[in-house]
Parts: structure tokens; C-alpha cells; sequence
């Protein structure tokens, strides 16, 4: 199921420590899922950022959040599906569908979140914006909308 065709997907198996005595998912997951989404798109898509990050980029969540359509349990089968909402020159905003998969069953969705991110760079105590990486541009090229070309960047 492609809510939005163009994205970037991570597959989870819901497991019993990620549920509370009720036996739904605890909400943070929702939010830890979208930043392992966010890490294996880089190990991926965009390895040259991985190495940018060890040679000082930062990417600091500034914003998320997420809204809930329906409970999962332990054992669901999940696609987390990545998209590039919007790129601007140091900031990033990326939306997230979390669908159930379901075994012979209709796909669901069931949560759907968005996350912005800043780049950064310098040491901790002097952070300063920095501009998003051109490598991590041409990554999410696939998974944005057409318009990415008229915040004057190339893509």
C-alpha cells in the first residue's frame, strides 16, 4: 500500500516490549520509529551524510509529532513510509504513514506523523544553522514533491 507513492519505507514487527499493560503500542514508539525510518534512509539512500555527520553535521529534531487513527498490538506488521514534505535551506520537514500490514487483510492506516529537522554544524555550545547537504538533496530527490526546485536549490 502506497499512501504516498513516492517514499522511503522501513518495516517493523511490532514487539511485546513496545506494548503497555493494555496491550497497544505505547505512543513513543510511534516517535522512536520515525527516527530509525530517518537512520536507515541515510544507511541506504545516503551514506556520503553518514559521513558528514562524523565530520561534524548535526541533524537536531526540532519539531514532531504524531496523530493516532487506530491501536496496533504486538506482532502487527508495520511499513513506516517516509516522504520529504518540505526542503528549505537548513531545515528539512519529512511526513510519516505508519500502515499496518495486514496478513491476507486490507492495509491500514493507522498513524501518521511529521518531524523537522535542522542542520547544524559546530561545536555543542556555538551550533550554527548550516545548509542542508547537497548529498542529502539528491537523496530525497525521489521522495518529495515536484515543487523541492522553487526554494532555489537544484535538485
Amino acid at each position: 500500500m502506497a499512501i504516498h507513492p513516492n517514499h522511503f519505507e522501513y518495516l517493523h514487527t511490532v514487539g511485546f516490549e513496545e506494548t503497555n499493560l493494555v496491550g497497544n503500542v505505547y505512543y513513543v514508539h510511534y516517535l522512536r520509529w520515525q527516527g530509525r525510518c530517518r537512520e536507515m534512509f541515510l544507511k541506504e539512500r545516503a551514506p556520503d551524510v553518514l559521513a558528514d555527520l562524523r565530520d561534524g553535521l548535526k541533524l537536531f529534531t526540532v519539531k514532531v509529532d504524531c496523530e493516532f487513527f487506530a491501536e496496533i498490538t504486538a506482532f502487527d506488521e508495520l511499513a513506516i513510509q517516509m516522504r520529504l514534505i518540505e526542503l528549505g535551506q537548513t531545515q528539512l520537514e519529512f511526513g510519516f504513514d505508519y500502515v499496518r500490514l495486514g496478513p491476507g487483510g486490507p492495509e491500514t492506516l493507522v498513524a501518521r506523523g511529521r518531524q523537522r529537522v535542522a542542520c547544524m554544524r559546530g561545536p555543542n555550545t556555538r551550533t550554527a544553522p548550516a545548509r542542508v547537504p547537497e548529498s542529502l538533496v539528491k537523496a530525497l530527490e525521489p521522495y518529495g514533491p515536484s515543487a523541492l526546485a522553487g526554494v532555489g536549490r537544484t535538485v
